[in-house]
């Protein structure tokens, strides 16, 4: 039968087939340009969801620290592991900087607290301005983030002076 077509008919087959591989071409470029910006996007929101997790495993050891007398003997925390998403394995290392007051001012009738403390007046209390800064690795990647949080506290003049000089 194919030596009874004309030469044209021929040509039309030819042309069929360069079209249809001419679209197979664009759906794969397609497909795999839809591919690599999926790929692109998943891995921004991993790194996005470990950046979070960072900054949660930062502000838990704050958190902590700030707990406890933190403005009496101010002291550096190295190596504090969080679990973040508690199975049993360590997720983040957190190594905590030593408190530093970074501002004390004398309290004044407003701005000390709506909360009655016992033994401040406002001759007696400071407020105080305290930074922490915590540095967090991934001991998977070794990827590192730095949190720098800010903390107010109230003290007496007597906490004030051995903690802010």
């Amino acid at each position: 039968m194919s030596a009874l077509q004309s030469p044209s008919a021929r040509q039309r087959g030819a042309v069929t087939l360069f079209l249809s591989l001419l679209m197979l071409l664009l759906i794969t470029v397609l497909v795999t340009t839809a591919f690599t910006m999926s790929t692109t996007g998943l891995r921004s929101v991993g790194n996005m969801q470990a950046r979070n997790e960072a900054i949660a495993a930062a502000q838990l050891v704050i958190e902590t620290e700030l707990g406890g007398p933190f403005y009496t003997t101010p002291a550096a925390l190295s190596g504090q592991t969080v679990d973040i998403n508690n199975d049993g394995t360590t997720d983040y290392t957190v190594n905590l900087g030593a408190p530093v007051c970074v501002r004390a001012a004398q309290a004044s009738t407003a701005a000390v607290s709506s909360v009655t403390l016992p033994g401040l007046t406002t001759t007696s209390a400071w407020i105080t301005t305290w930074e922490f800064e915590a540095v967090v690795t991934d001991p998977r990647s070794g990827a590192q983030v730095t949190v720098v949080q800010a903390v107010r506290a109230v003290l007496s003049q007597s906490q004030k002076d051995v903690s802010c000089a």
